[in-house]
């Protein structure tokens, strides 16, 4: 696992030099990150997200209040002498 972790932290440090390569000297010769099509296309983005948030938003604020009630139900009834807070903590047997 942790030739894993290495592998991957060492991709994302590549990564984030050739950015900096690529990009840091091309800011500075003041050419634009994004073509026109590239920033028509983050403001689409932009607007869709902004109205599928407003269509879902009540959608998702009634579910996380029925998970979080469900979720309190359960830890009240399956351990009815702990609080909580303790219900969360593991003890060493």
């Amino acid at each position: 696992m942790v030739p894993l972790i290495i592998g991957m932290l060492i991709c994302v440090g590549l990564a984030v030099a050739v950015v900096a390569v690529v990009a840091i000297p091309a800011r500075r010769e003041g050419r634009e990150l994004l073509t026109p099509q590239g920033e028509e296309l983050i403001a689409v983005v932009k607007e869709k997200t902004e109205s599928t948030l407003e269509k879902t938003g009540e959608a998702i604020t009634s579910a996380k209040d029925a998970v979080t009630d469900k979720v309190s139900d359960t830890v009240s009834s399956a351990a009815p002498r702990e609080t909580v807070e303790e219900s969360g903590r593991h003890r060493a047997g």
